[in-house]
């Protein structure tokens, strides 16, 4: 339950969420060809293989990224301190911290982004005789989770929900098109 709760917070937020639709939309790029059966079925190990992909380039770039924002954060601080030196705050334990802040915020969006993944590819699994069912449940799936984060947020549940969809239909459309791992 302490994990949940850690997952939950608000400061976790744009991991989680960066992740979870990181790894739906990755998988329905990568795999809606074989969603669809245009070449192929859907294995278990492709599922497999295509949630590490997700989960591998999400590390990566979210990294990087959350790790650019903090030291910004830090560069921001030795202004407003009108410290004299550059990068006198990152050489020390703050500087560390952020580096360990970036690691974790970046091993928790790869997690959420490996399980996202593996949402669409294994509602795909689960029906064999009609795997393309798992392109639409998805795309459900992300209606929920704008709903949800229009509730987190205060916004527009219709158009949070309205705007994964759209991505969604985006993403599986080019995804079949493109047939990758077909």
């Amino acid at each position: 339950m302490k994990v949940l709760h850690w997952f939950i917070r608000p400061e976790h937020r744009l991991d989680v969420v960066a992740g979870v639709s990181d790894g739906m939309l990755t998988a329905l790029t990568l795999a809606g060809g074989r969603m669809i059966g245009a070449s192929g079925g859907l294995s278990g190990g492709l599922a497999l293989r295509v949630a590490a992909a997700a989960s591998v380039t999400q590390i990566f770039v979210f990294f990087v990224a959350r790790y650019a924002q903090f030291r910004q954060e830090l560069v921001h601080a030795e202004r407003q301190l009108n410290l004299t030196t550059p990068g006198l705050l990152a050489s020390t334990r703050l500087g560390r911290a952020v580096l360990h802040d970036a690691f974790a915020a970046a091993f928790v969006s790869a997690a959420c982004s490996f399980a996202g993944a593996l949402v669409p590819l294994g509602l795909s699994l689960l029906l064999p005789g009609a795997a393309w069912l798992g392109i639409p449940a998805t795309i459900g799936l992300l209606a929920v989770f704008g709903v949800l984060l229009a509730r987190t947020v205060q916004g527009s549940p219709l158009l949070w929900a309205g705007g994964l969809v759209l991505g969604g239909l985006a993403v599986s459309y080019i995804g079949v098109k493109l047939d990758i791992v077909g």
